[in-house]
């Protein structure tokens, strides 16, 4: 099995009508997806973690025709939790149904862009996910960041990190600093961070030592 690096980036910046929702409440952003599951009846389950006020979201949240039950976990300071069960609803349900049509295994969590993209990990085979992109549903963009041989203690590669050499290699990424050709500088990564060109240097250049180290044991 092998794994693919993917950012889906649905046209509106939400891959459903409660995502949508989430998006455009000012006191909150998406940080992740932690977990997304399609039941038998069509209905999906989110868990979000989520920065920012759960009040600022909820009230909304329960008026709304988009979700059928949800519930607050684990708040501690400007982080909560967010349960939804929602009804069927697009792009998510016919990604969803890709997924189980071709037994791709999408890796959790899925962690939002600033753009309201999901960066996400799907483990199968070439042919498994060729056939699925070419039933990609409108909408959605795909873009492959990298791909290899998967193994389920592959994340552990980034724990290794420091949470700020995560932060500024996740920014590099997100930035296009590795794309060919380059599309950002360590000057855009430090205007990004709000931190000086020579501590983006720094930081990547021991995430990388650390990254690649990691890889070649």
């Amino acid at each position: 099995m092998r794994y693919f690096d993917f950012t889906i980036s649905p046209e509106d910046g939400a891959i459903h009508p409660a995502d949508k929702l989430i998006a455009e409440q000012p006191g909150v952003t998406r940080d992740a997806l932690m977990h997304v599951n399609s039941l038998g009846d069509g209905t999906g389950v989110l868990l979000y973690r989520i920065y920012g006020d759960p009040e600022s979201v909820t009230e909304v949240i329960d008026e709304s025709n988009q979700v059928l039950a949800w519930d607050v976990l684990d708040v501690q300071d400007d982080v909560f939790h967010l349960y939804l069960h929602v009804p069927p609803g697009q792009p998510a349900g016919g990604l969803m149904a890709l997924a189980q049509k071709y037994a791709l295994i999408i890796d959790t969590p899925l962690k939002y862009t600033d753009q309201g993209g999901l960066r996400t990990t799907i483990v199968g085979t070439h042919e498994m996910l060729r056939k699925a992109l070419e039933e990609t549903p409108d909408g959605v963009r795909f873009a492959v960041e990298q791909a290899g041989q998967y193994s389920p203690d592959r994340e552990d590669i980034l724990s290794i990190l420091t949470e700020r050499q995560h932060e500024v290699f996740e920014t590099a990424i997100s930035e296009g600093y590795y794309e060919i050709p380059r599309e950002a500088t360590h000057e855009d990564i430090a205007d990004s961070l709000e931190c000086a060109p020579s501590t983006v240097d720094e930081h990547l250049r021991k995430a990388e030592s650390r990254v690649l180290s990691a890889l070649m044991r």
